[in-house]
């Protein structure tokens, strides 16, 4: 039995307001579950609460802090296939899919577990003073990051559980210190109880504050609006459209106190053909492209969604080799009908748009089931492309446009045409790599990920990971939404002047109790 209703300060919170339903969009059959739209009260006693829990969280000690991550994996972990099904029932995406977004997920919990564990991600820098030096004393100044306060987290639609409740957003921000409201995506209420529940139960079994962590429904935008312009929020993350995103930093500059907003607003993910590699290798590129182009009914945020190239005979049996691909990819069921009913007229319109040839569009369509993808790829000339922003606009699906370049020197013009990407790829012999400096700086100026030899799809959960690139792919191309640089998006260095030793965060004592590495006087030591 799922609960539906809202969950502020790890405890339920019943109401007798609306409620509404999930629903199986491969069917359209309605699911187990009636769930409790959020109000004005509950959004003001969770922020409320969250407030009141910051003044513990960010004190509670590393290593009780990394106990809590690892607890909510735990909880996670026992939900397991029970999960999963839910998780395939709201989003109809296949059950091998989510058993590794599950796996990412725990995974990132206890990736931040150790990251707080260890200690050192806080950059402690220390100089000492010097009250010798001349014409002034030096004074003793030590500075670290610290936590900002309640963080707003919006569920996205296309991770049900990597980018959702328990997803990146939500780890990263209690790993740093900061409690967390999420705003659940009306698409998978289930899923979300599942996981908020979850997180309730990791945070009573580990002390922490109640205030902690809270989760609000709504199938609308009202609850989500007035979590970001609540003055108590302290920051807001979200990944989705443009327009929505752009509504909510609009919302968070209106505010008294203006707040960040870390949105992922969409990205078409160039992709450079070099000719050396469409002389040697155009069948197996167009193959392993079409795979990118349609994986998970091309519902990623790194979809390959503009590749760039020079005439040539390669290109040629390239662009055949693909048409065929994708004319026999099966469709797949789209995650929600209001995404399935853009894509179909986005992708439909620009078809229609002068200089746009069809390549292919597939055939493979389960006519059993509604919502479904037709994968679809069509070319254009570069000049035409260039002349016209309409085709650098994402396409949420299995959609890829190729532009035709007549030279090298227009494809740069083309990559130098394109605003801001979550990545760019270039695909290319080993040899060549030398002599197309000026694409491989064009694409690294325009994107936070440059890629050799790959596809964009799959973003790999580490440390180095940056996913994040110059806007409009994200609102602040500074930090990235992946990996342990994740943290550094709810947190402030503070700098302590002059103060004794034992008044000092433990962090910054001369005797580093936490054995954390430091920079002492411009020396890394964890002395």
């Amino acid at each position: 039995m799922i609960n539906g209703n809202n969950i502020i300060a790890c405890d339920y919170a019943l109401a007798d307001d609306e409620s509404f339903k999930a629903f199986d969009p491969s069917t359209g059959a309605q699911l187990e579950g009636a769930f409790q739209k959020a109000d004005t009260l509950m959004v003001n006693n969770a922020l409320n609460a969250a407030t009141a829990a910051f003044k513990v969280y960010k004190n509670v000690a590393p290593a009780d802090k990394a106990k809590f991550l690892r607890a909510i994996a735990a909880e996670i972990t026992t939900l397991g296939e029970t999960l999963v099904n839910r998780a395939v029932a709201e989003s109809g995406l296949p059950v091998a899919r989510l058993s590794g977004e599950l796996g990412r997920t725990t995974g990132q919990l206890n990736m931040f577990a150790n990251l707080v564990e260890e200690g050192s991600w806080v950059d402690a820098v220390i100089d000492t003073a010097n009250s010798e030096r001349t014409p002034l004393p030096k004074p003793d100044i030590r500075r670290m990051y610290s936590p900002i306060g309640p963080v707003v987290v919006f569920g996205a639609s296309n991770f049900p559980l990597a980018f959702s409740v328990a997803g990146g957003d939500t780890a990263s921000a209690l790993a740093s210190g900061c409690p967390v409201v999420v705003k659940v995506h009306p698409a998978h209420p289930g899923t979300s109880a599942m996981v908020g529940q979850a997180i309730s139960k990791a945070a009573k079994e580990t002390g922490m504050p109640d205030g902690v962590f809270s989760l609000l429904f709504d199938d609308g935008y009202a609850t989500g609006a007035e979590l970001v312009k609540h003055e108590q929020t302290k920051a807001v993350a979200f990944t989705g459209s443009y327009h929505g995103g752009m509504a909510l930093l609009k919302l968070a500059q209106e505010r008294k106190s203006v707040i960040p907003v870390f949105t992922e607003l969409g990205s078409i993910n160039p992709v450079v053909l070099l000719p050396g590699i469409l002389d040697s290798q155009a069948e197996s590129v167009a193959a392993r492209y079409a795979s990118s182009i349609t994986l998970g009914a091309g519902q990623f945020c790194t979809n390959p969604g503009l590749i760039l190239a020079v005439k040539s005979a390669g290109l040629d049996r390239f662009l055949s080799a693909l048409g065929d691909a994708i004319e026999t990819t099966p469709s797949a069921t789209m995650l929600t009908i209001g995404i399935w009913k853009n894509y179909e007229s986005l992708s439909d319109k620009i078809i229609g748009e002068p200089g746009i040839k069809l390549i292919a569009k597939s055939t493979a369509v389960n006519t059993e089931k509604i919502n479904q993808s037709v994968a679809t790829v069509a070319t254009v000339g570069a000049s035409d492309f260039i002349a016209n922003k309409k085709y650098s606009e994402e396409i949420f699906g299995p959609w890829s446009l190729v532009v035709v370049c007549d030279n090298i020197t227009q494809l740069q013009q083309v990559i130098e045409s394109l605003e801001g990407q979550l990545t760019t790829t270039v695909m290319a012999e080993k040899d060549e790599l030398s002599n197309h400096t000026g694409i491989l700086n064009a694409l690294a100026d325009i994107s936070g990920r440059v890629i050799l030899n790959n596809v964009p799809t799959g973003v790999e959960v580490c440390a180095a990971m940056q996913h994040g690139g110059p806007f409009p792919a994200t609102s602040d191309s500074r930090f990235t939404s992946v990996g342990t640089g994740a943290i550094y998006r709810f947190v402030r260095p503070i700098a302590w002047q002059d103060w004794e030793d034992s008044l000092l965060p433990l962090e910054l004592q001369a005797a580093n109790p936490l054995k954390i590495w430091r920079q002492i006087d411009n020396n890394l030591t964890k002395n």
